[in-house]
């Protein structure tokens, strides 16, 4: 079966775990996990996206007691399935109000449907990792290699689209993954503007 719903250190009572939704993804991050290895602390990651709703809900009883905190978060980018996301958050708070829930995204969701998909999923998220990753669209597209025109600019419409929703909003860089200088400093103050938190996020060799 595939790995729908993971933890990463595969206890059965985490305090977080983690949904993927899916491999597809409109960039190609030069530090990204996936370009290294398979699997997620023994999980693979890699599937064709031939699941239902049913099955990741299967996957997440799979955990007792509940775990605190959801975690959209995979080998891909999950708003591609923003339906099915969609589908699951609402699952959650039916069943699960207490459990908070993020998603780590690129955050070319406004670009890609043409609609303010934060506005969507007000009241049905807790909270959004946005990866800005650059002070610069020259230095994003070096080292996110983004597949639709205006990626960078479309990062920090999201930020601010997520903010403006009421949706508690972090941009994220990583450092460290080669010898590239990244103005720490620009892109803090550029997440500010936009009304996010700021996290530096430092390269690990194996993702965890």
């Amino acid at each position: 079966m595939y790995t729908l719903v993971y933890t990463i250190n595969n206890e059965k009572s985490p305090e977080t775990v983690y949904v993927n939704l899916t491999n597809a993804c409109t960039n190609s991050c030069v530090f990204c996990l996936r370009e290294q290895k398979d699997d997620v602390c023994g999980s693979n990651m890699w599937h064709d996206d031939n699941y239902s709703l049913a099955d990741i809900i299967e996957q997440f009883e799979n955990y007792n007691p509940t775990p605190k905190n959801v975690v959209f978060c995979g080998y891909g980018e999950p708003f591609l399935k923003k339906d099915m996301m969609k589908d699951f958050a609402l699952y959650l708070r039916k069943n699960y109000p207490e459990v908070k829930i993020r998603v780590n995204t690129n955050g070319h969701a406004n670009a890609i449907y043409k609609t303010n998909v934060a506005e969507e999923f007000k009241n049905l998220i807790d909270a959004v990792s946005v990866s800005l990753n650059s002070d610069n669209s020259k230095q994003y597209n070096e080292i996110c290699q983004p597949k639709i025109d205006n990626a960078y600019e479309a990062v920090k419409d999201f930020l601010k689209s997520c903010n403006e929703a009421g949706i508690k909003t972090y941009a994220s860089i990583v450092t460290g993954f080669d010898d590239r200088e990244i103005n720490v400093l620009n892109c803090e103050k550029i997440a500010k503007d936009l009304g996010a938190e700021f996290r530096n996020r430092e390269f690990i060799e194996n993702g965890y």
